[in-house]
């Protein structure tokens, strides 16, 4: 019988009784009457256990391998499914990983985290070759004269950084040589050199996509000469046009069809020289232009046509308004132009130096957007910080040109993917239900609630190494860590993914709150209160004695 029914009942029958024997003036019947509906009451609206007595399991996390979670743990995880509602989880260490999570019901948590020992790692898993790779470390608390080390694979130390200063993380950075896949080591030394901790860094390095970049320039300069020869370098598809005279431009045709540019970089004094109103009809079709604005002059145009606000930069203050940018271990002076743009309307600026002065700003453009680059006189760095130059127009590259055209994008659905533990494969750009290949085995990507745009599909890797993965003419592989690779790390993700199933368990369970056979009575909620504060055996001796002594009355 529905338990609102028994409560209503009770308290139905209490309050008759109360106001019959007050109707015949009978004072104490009817309080004996009302502590008797009362109590019957609150005890059937009492839960089957007291909060202190609600049944308990333990989960010994500490030192927990996802292969083989020992017996104690296992046995415990096998009860969690079919444990009542109310069951308490007690959770000793860091917790369970987030896959282990997703296979328990939400049940209440009780959870004393220790955050001691705790490490993050930060790290591209694939990387364009011919970019920098860039590994950091983060402590759970600042430390003092620690470092952190790059190693190859024959145990090279590639590069190193150190705390001078108290410090929580720190940062590596490596030039790849060549495209391949790899397994670098990390290794983090006290201030007496020895090892604290040291594990696998995969990293797989990719023939990059050669950029298409269209180039349009009023004159030859010795800027626009060292950008050509960087993005020739760097294997770039370039179609340059630079004018020599009234009538005479000299042009250098792309080595193949631009069949889907990059970026148009042109110069203020091509787009003041009448190439404005061309350059603006690929942009509102989808094409970045970068505006190189050191030779602009003309002021009034830019505020007329793209509501770009200049001001000239005095002469004598060029030192005092200089740019420093850091690179590859260095710093770089770039002068400022004559007319740089101020601060309001569209124009926003994505860029800054270590001064916090900005040298890049943005603007929305119909389908595109424009970009203007306010410094100038880079050549000065091409002979004497070849590599710092590169890095900075890497970096003005990455924001001004959009990316290279990808039928199959994979994601890294799992920071730290291990050997016995399911994790998941992820791509955007794949049909749901065509076919995967994922190691040895054949499955079909599936949809996830919660990543629309992409599918995944999930594994038990067995063993640790690479993991292949191919889904039509796409290929990549995926790393898996074995079950004692970086404790730190594996208890830091454990700590995180503990903490957000002890929030999802602080909350109401949706098919509790939207079930009716369990939505209390009016009045319930408060009975409940007290029978969470009051003994059931107390309730039932008192609800005992009112009826007693309502007999005892009657008999006389």
């Amino acid at each position: 019988m529905d338990i609102n029914l028994l409560y209503g009942g009770a308290v139905l029958a209490g309050t008759v009784s109360a106001l019959l024997s007050m109707r015949k003036k009978r004072w104490l019947d009817a309080a004996l009457a009302i502590a008797a509906g009362a109590s019957l009451a609150t005890l059937l609206a009492a839960p089957n256990a007291p909060a202190g007595e609600a049944q308990r399991i333990a989960l010994e996390t500490a030192g927990a391998s996802p292969a083989m979670p020992g017996e104690r743990l296992a046995e415990a995880l096998a009860q969690l499914p079919s444990a009542p509602r109310g069951t308490v989880v007690e959770v000793r260490g860091q917790g369970l990983h987030e896959a282990q999570w997703r296979d328990i019901p939400v049940r209440p948590i009780q959870w004393q985290p220790a955050k001691d020992g705790l490490l993050w790692l930060d790290f591209p898993r694939s990387l364009p070759l011919g970019r920098s790779f860039a590994l950091t470390v983060r402590r759970d608390a600042p430390q003092t004269d620690w470092r952190l080390q790059l190693l190859a694979e024959n145990g090279l130390v590639l590069s190193e950084s150190r705390a001078t200063a108290a410090s929580q993380a720190l940062t590596v950075q490596w030039q790849p040589p060549m495209a391949e896949s790899m397994v670098l080591q990390a290794r983090l030394l006290d201030k007496a050199g020895k090892a604290i901790t040291q594990g696998p860094v995969p990293l797989r390095v990719l023939d990059a996509v050669p950029l298409q970049v269209q180039g349009r320039f009023s004159s030859p300069s010795f800027d626009t000469r060292v950008l050509n020869r960087l993005l020739t370098d760097s294997n770039a598809v370039v179609d340059w046009q630079t004018t020599l005279g009234k009538a005479l431009t000299r042009s250098e045709e792309a080595r193949a069809p631009l069949t889907h540019p990059n970026a148009l970089v042109a110069d203020a004094g091509w787009l003041e020289g009448g190439g404005m109103r061309n350059a603006l009809a690929q942009v509102a079709q989808g094409m970045p232009l970068l505006v190189l604005g050191g030779n602009a002059g003309d002021a009034a145009l830019w505020q007329r046509e793209l509501g770009l606000k200049l001001a000239s930069q005095s002469a004598t203050t060029e030192q005092e308004d200089a740019r420093h940018l850091a690179f590859a271990g260095t710093t770089l002076a770039f002068a400022p132009g004559a007319q740089m743009p101020t601060a309001g309307g569209p124009w926003q600026a994505i860029a800054r130096d270590r001064d916090g002065k900005a040298w890049l700003w943005q603007r929305d453009w119909h389908k595109g957007r424009i970009l203007w680059l306010g410094l100038r006189d880079w050549h000065r760095h091409a002979i004497s910080e070849p590599a710092a130059l590169a890095s900075w127009w890497q970096q003005v590259i990455d924001l001004a040109a959009q990316g290279s055209e990808q039928k199959v994008r994979w994601l890294d659905a799992d920071p730290m993917p291990l050997a016995g533990l399911r994790t998941e494969v992820c791509a955007q750009g794949v049909a749901t239900g065509s076919a995967v290949t994922v190691g040895q085995a054949a499955t079909q990507w599936q949809a996830r609630s919660e990543r629309a745009d992409a599918a995944c599909v999930a594994l038990w890797p067995r063993a640790a190494g690479w993991l292949r993965a191919r889904s039509g003419d796409a290929e990549s592989a995926v790393y898996v860590y074995a079950p004692h690779d970086w404790p730190g790390w594996q208890a830091a993700l454990r700590h995180e993914a503990t903490a957000r199933f002890a929030g999802r368990s602080s909350q109401p369970v949706a098919d509790v709150a939207g079930d009716a056979s369990v939505r209390a009575a009016p009045g319930a909620g408060e009975a409940q209160l007290w029978a969470s504060a009051v003994p059931r055996w107390l309730l039932a001796i008192a609800f005992a004695v009112s009826l007693l002594l309502l007999w005892w009355r009657e008999r006389r």
